[in-house]
């Protein structure tokens, strides 16, 4: 019984892995989240109130001590922070770099006159998609 236990906890850690690691922060995703909130709120608040039970459900997933169970869960509960957070972070470097590109490219424009800028672009434009975008109007 045990080792079921343990492959479907693999297998919940994966999955929510997966789903958190594929998907952004659409209505969807958010609404999951929520959903998955009050859960464990009302789980929690059971197990403060009916320690018993707690243990009673681990003994029923062949788990030891309803302790265990907690710390199974929180383990799977860390995982699923670590996921949403990497997203979240990979997703702020995504836009930051989009950002400090774009404000480069218009002080770019700015410092120079309209004519050399168009010159430079049309430039870039014949050399071909080996050069590197956005450099030729950083040279300034």
């Amino acid at each position: 019984m045990q080792i079921i236990v343990q492959i479907a906890l693999v297998l919940a850690v994966v999955t929510v892995s997966v789903a958190l690691m594929r998907g952004g922060s659409n209505a969807r995703h958010m609404a999951i989240r929520r959903i998955l909130l009050v859960l464990f709120a009302c789980i929690a608040a059971l197990s403060i109130f009916f320690p018993g039970l707690l243990s009673h459900v681990a003994r029923l997933f062949g788990i030891g001590r309803g302790t265990d169970l907690v710390l199974y869960g929180l383990i799977v509960s860390f995982l699923v922070f670590m996921a949403t957070t990497y997203q979240r972070f990979r997703h702020m470097e995504t836009t930051l770099t989009k950002l400090s590109r774009r404000i480069a490219i218009d002080d770019a424009n700015r410092t120079a006159s309209p004519v050399a800028v168009a010159a430079r672009i049309s430039a870039a434009a014949l050399e071909g998609p080996e050069s590197e975008p956005g450099t030729k109007l950083a040279d300034d």
